[in-house]
Parts: C-alpha cells; sequence; structure tokens
C-alpha cells in the first residue's frame, strides 16, 4: 500500500489564492538560492526524520533532454556534480542514497538544474518535487510534529489525498525483462549474420549507444547499467550520404553513427540543426531514427532485470 500521509509544502501562503486556487501573492515561482530554500530542505529533513528515514532509493531518474520545461536553464553536469561521476554512475533507478545526498538532489530539482527523480523508501516514504517550488511528501506515518516545524520555517504544508507526482505503475510503457530468453533471441538474430543497434537508456533522456555483434554481445552485456532500457535496432548502414539525405526537413530526429575509429556518437537534431555533415564526415555507418514514439518501429524493447531476476525499473 502507498504511503498514507502526504502533504503539499510550498513558500506559498493559502490565504493568497483565489477561489479557484491560483496564487495571486507576491512570492516567486523559482529558488531564492537561499534561506527559503534551506527552509524547504530543513522542512523535508524533518519529515524524513519523524518517519525514521536515513536513506531513499532513486526511482526514475532523468536528466535535460532535447526539450527542457524548468522555468531555469539546466547547467552542466545537471546538478549532479559533487554527487555522482560526470558519467553519472550511481545515479540509476534503485540506487540508495543517504539522506544528506538526497536532500542534495531536492535541492538541484528545486532549481531547476536538470536532474529530476522520485526519491522513496519501498511503501513507507517518499518525496516529489512538481513545478513552482511544489514539494510533496508522503509518510506512512502523520509526522505531525514536522508538519508543525514546516510551519514555524515559515512555510504551508497542506494535508492531501496524494501526491500529483506519485508513480503510475498501473500501465508501464515496458513490461519484457532483458533476460536469457531476450538476449538468446538476440543472439538469434545477429547469427544471420548482421550487425544490430543497441540503445541503452541508463537514465531517462541520456543514452549510449553499442554496435552488436555475435563476437562482443556477452562483452556488451557485462557493461551496461542497471534496470537500463534496452532498445534493439537494425544495425547501422555503411551508406551514410543515403542516411543523410534522407533525413526529414522538418522532423526531429536521433543520428547515430560510427567514426572510423568505431565509436558509436549520436546527436539530436532539428530543421535548425545545420553541423550535421560537419559532425558525421568520416563516418563508416550511420542511422536516422525518429523521437516520436508512434513512429518508432525497435526489434526489440525490454528492461534489465534485477539481479534476482524480477523487473522492478519503471519505464
Amino acid at each position: 500500500m502507498p504511503p498514507s500521509f502526504a502533504h503539499q509544502i510550498t513558500k506559498y501562503d493559502p490565504a493568497d489564492r483565489d477561489e479557484h486556487g491560483y496564487y495571486n501573492g507576491a512570492e516567486d515561482t523559482v529558488s531564492d538560492h537561499g534561506p527559503v530554500e534551506a527552509a524547504y530542505l530543513e522542512a523535508i529533513a524533518a519529515f524524513a526524520r519523524a518517519a525514521g528515514i536515513h536513506t531513499l532509493a532513486i526511482r526514475e531518474p532523468q536528466i535535460t533532454g532535447f526539450v527542457n520545461f524548468g522555468l531555469e536553464e539546466p547547467i552542466e553536469g545537471h546538478g549532479l556534480a559533487g554527487l555522482f561521476p560526470p558519467d553519472l554512475t550511481g545515479y540509476y533507478d534503485g540506487a540508495e542514497v543517504s539522506l544528506p545526498v538526497a536532500l542534495e538532489l531536492v535541492r538541484a530539482m528545486l532549481r531547476d538544474h536538470g536532474a529530476w527523480c522520485r526519491l522513496e523508501r519501498e511503501d513507507t516514504f517518499t518525496i516529489h518535487v512538481g513545478w513552482d517550488q511544489s514539494l510533496y511528501v508522503s509518510s506512512d506515518r502523520p509526522c505531525d510534529a514536522a508538519v508543525a516545524q514546516t510551519r514555524e520555517l515559515g512555510l504551508f504544508a497542506q494535508p492531501i489525498t496524494a501526491s500529483p507526482y506519485a508513480a503510475d505503475l498501473e500501465e508501464p510503457e515496458v513490461t519484457e525483462a532483458a533476460d536469457e530468453d531476450f538476449w538468446e533471441r538476440v543472439r538469434a538474430e545477429l547469427a544471420s549474420p548482421q550487425t544490430l543497434l543497441l540503445e541503452e537508456t541508463y537514465v531517462r533522456n541520456a543514452t549510449r549507444w553499442h554496435n552488436l555483434t555475435e563476437s562482443n554481445l556477452d562483452t556488451v552485456r557485462s557493461v551496461l547499467g542497471p534496470r537500463a532500457l534496452l532498445t534493439i535496432w537494425p544495425g547501422l548502414s555503411p551508406d551514410v550520404d543515403a542516411v543523410l539525405a534522407a533525413l526529414p526537413a522538418d522532423a526531429s530526429m536521433d543520428v547515430v553513427w560510427e567514426e572510423a575509429n568505431g565509436t558509436i556518437r549520436h546527436v539530436t537534431i532539428d530543421e535548425t540543426d545545420h553541423q550535421l555533415a560537419t559532425l558525421v564526415a568520416g563516418a563508416k555507418a550511420a542511422c536516422s531514427l525518429p523521437l516520436i514514439l508512434d513512429e518508432r518501429h525497435p526489434l526489440f524493447h525490454a528492461a534489465l532485470p534485477d539481479s534476482d531476476g524480477v523487473l522492478r525499473a519503471r519505464w
């Protein structure tokens, strides 16, 4: 069962809302990067202490993608610098972090630095960051002292039925596990013989690309990130000029290519991008993939299960 006691924590006085719930007061909708932000973090810490929480799991982590909807500009490193290495090792679905690290993740989300995730403790405690400096905390216990402390900090803790940012577990996008049966299907496809392209999404909006062959399949499997979303595409085309010529003039696309040294690179382009020919100069092979979900038709689509074989990743 999900946590029963949920609160919305904001700096917005309910007295300054109209009959439709719209805020008409003077508070800004971005973080002050100062005392108000610190109050938010202390309020979250108070709820965590009241619930006996010392660690939290990162769920559905993401970074800024091709389109950014934040009110502030994202920064290099997505606000994760100092918390995780530049390659984001340790920032993945299911990763356990200490409460201090969780609070720094909340800070980065409040500042729209580019990272976003849910923070959870199984069915007992959750933290979500929403739009316009709204925080949502849910616990399996009342946490009355934390509510009182939040008010003392100058913030407003309003009881709600549930967080609007709670995970929707009813209809997951991906239900197939990348288990041994999945890999046998991939291996059979490679036996044609041919190469395949593996798109490894290890964090939402962050991908690594792998050129798959019969000989390197096991090696690639050994370096995939925990709970990664795996999408198998037909192999790259050696006719790079034809791939570029077929790009639509009015659509955004992923373009993937293999450099002369074997490195696989990719870039997301739109109709305003005029640097692609320079980027792919000298490429051995390439392909283009649509961004619109209804137009994407991979060969296989699955997510890595945990070591016990259970698929817990949310995609």
